[in-house]
Order: structure tokens, then C-alpha cells, then sequence
């Protein structure tokens, strides 16, 4: 088994529960898959770089996965099919990171 950051990019029109709801969806793929969600972070609605399919704005979301090399591919594959994901990045890792991410960081900084 190998270690993953998946982030999946989702339309601005969605809600936030609906985000979640999405999630939720690819986290029983991945154990569909024979693999286990180790954590998963919402970064919210944030601005995209330039517009993708009409989308100024995306809700980004961080899945660190453990999941087989080889249906990792199917996991894309599925990605690519959904209508809301408009982007995803697969990043395969030496080890999944125990500590929130800077992005979680920035927006507890944020907050304060």
C-alpha cells in the first residue's frame, strides 16, 4: 500500500454540507477501493488561479489516503466522471503528515 494527498477541487455553487456529502462519497470509493482515509481537511471556498468551467471560485477538499498503487487509477477515473470535481491531484507521498497542513494553519491564523 502506498501513501496519497488526493485534493479534489468542487464547483463554487455547491453548498458546504454538500461538499462534505461529496467527501464522504470518495472516502467509501477509496475503502471500495481496499483502501482507508487516514484524515481528511476542508479548506473551504477559496479563489481559483483562473477561471476553470465557468468557476471563479472552488471548495478545496484534502483527502491522505493509503491506497494501492494500481487503483489509484480508478480513483482518477472516477474523479474525471463526477460532474461537480473539476480538478483533482494525486500526490503519492513517503509518509502521510500527522500535522494539519499549511493550509489548515493559514485559516486557523486567519481566524485569529
Amino acid at each position: 500500500m502506498a501513501y496519497y494527498e488526493s485534493v479534489l477541487v468542487f464547483r463554487q455553487d455547491m453548498t458546504e454540507p454538500q461538499v462534505k456529502e461529496k467527501a464522504a462519497k470518495y472516502t467509501e470509493i477509496i475503502k471500495e477501493l481496499g483502501g482507508d482515509v487516514k484524515s481528511t481537511e476542508f479548506w473551504g471556498l477559496k479563489n481559483l488561479a483562473y477561471i476553470i468551467r465557468k468557476n471563479r471560485k472552488a471548495h478545496y477538499v484534502m483527502l491522505n489516503i493509503e491506497l494501492d498503487g494500481s487503483k489509484i487509477t480508478e480513483l482518477e477515473r472516477r474523479a474525471r466522471i463526477d460532474e461537480d470535481v473539476i480538478r483533482f491531484l494525486n500526490v503519492r507521498v513517503e509518509e502521510l503528515s500527522t500535522t494539519p497542513s499549511i493550509m489548515m494553519k493559514k485559516n486557523t491564523e486567519e481566524a485569529e
